[in-house]
């Protein structure tokens, strides 16, 4: 796995969403922003996120011209943004960080999106990606084939929902994490 200083570097050096959406060519940023505009968070989903107490750094490896990225990765944006501040992310563009994409592969292929979480420290603790169950079993069962579907291909509205509240559960887990270790309840004294 990458080391604390690789991490807090690949951190540093990651856009924002906005920015990093921005980046992307005309036709890729449409394409984000439309989608974007169809993620909502539940008010459960609200509450949960609002109610985080720690710090936590989480790095995005994405691809602006992705289906899966414009299909999940604005959902992480709704996640930052409900979180008030505790949760805190940063893209990178896949092919323009290969030394990164290198050491996160999944199941032998540079994949994305794929997740990052740390703790305040830019120490790992966990990866997630590229796909959700959700998501998994939604093209699993239209038996697509192909590895990525094409940026702008219709999503039902109950497997956005799906595949964002499996996101939501990837952040939740990496905070209850980051919540009940050790070293960070004696540091902040809970």
């Amino acid at each position: 796995m990458l080391s604390t200083e690789v991490l807090k570097r690949a951190f540093d050096s990651g856009l924002e969403y906005r920015g990093y959406v921005d980046a992307g060519k005309p036709a890729e940023v449409e394409n984000w922003s439309a989608f974007a505009a169809r993620v909502r968070l539940s008010t459960p989903q609200r509450h949960l996120l609002s109610g985080f107490t720690r710090t936590m750094p989480v790095l995005c490896l994405s691809g602006t011209w992705c289906g899966d990225c414009v299909q999940q990765v604005p959902m992480f944006d709704e996640i930052q943004r409900a979180a008030g501040g505790k949760v805190r992310v940063r893209y990178l563009e896949r092919d323009a960080h290969k030394d990164i994409a290198e050491a996160l592969k999944i199941c032998g292929g540079q994949r994305v999106p794929v997740v990052v979480f740390m703790n305040e420290d830019f120490e790992f603790v966990g990866l997630a990606g590229d796909r959700t169950l959700s998501r998994y079993r939604a093209l699993a069962a239209r038996m697509l084939g192909a590895s990525c579907p094409l940026p702008g291909a219709p999503v039902p509205e109950d497997e956005i929902a799906a595949t964002l509240q499996d996101w939501v559960e990837e952040f939740e887990r990496a905070q209850l994490l980051l919540r009940l270790s050790g070293k960070l309840r004696q540091r902040h004294g809970d």
